[in-house]
């Protein structure tokens, strides 16, 4: 279900560690306050803890909001953890972080640049 959510809406995941104790309240706290961001934007919010099996998404979906909670059976999510903020994600990211992988291929092609022809 996350997945095919994640793939019609805007993604952000909020880097770095959110404490996983937070409900609604606190999530959409820190989406507003320590992010600077609309949690009623109708953007899917992705947040992570210390452990990195488990995940929490927060959506606004018009008449209130839908908190989702997967934890992995074995495995890990590959978080990236600089300073809180939030960073949208292309669909292949996505895929890539529930998939267990960085988000941040170092071996993929990247899009080109507009630019001079040769």
């Amino acid at each position: 279900m996350l997945k095919e959510i994640a793939e019609s809406t805007t993604v952000f995941v909020v880097t770095g560690y959110t404490d996983m104790r937070k409900s609604i309240d606190g999530l959409a706290a820190c989406v507003k306050g320590s992010l600077s961001q609309d949690p009623f934007s109708r953007s899917l919010y992705l947040f992570c803890g210390h452990r990195c099996d488990r995940i929490k998404a927060l959506l606004w979906e018009g008449d209130g909001f839908l908190l989702m909670y997967k934890r992995l059976d074995s495995g890990r999510f590959r978080w990236p953890r600089s300073e809180m903020q939030a960073r949208q994600l292309t669909s292949q990211q996505i895929r890539w972080l529930l998939e267990g992988l960085e988000i941040d291929q170092p071996r993929a092609i990247r899009d080109g640049v507009r630019g001079e022809l040769y």
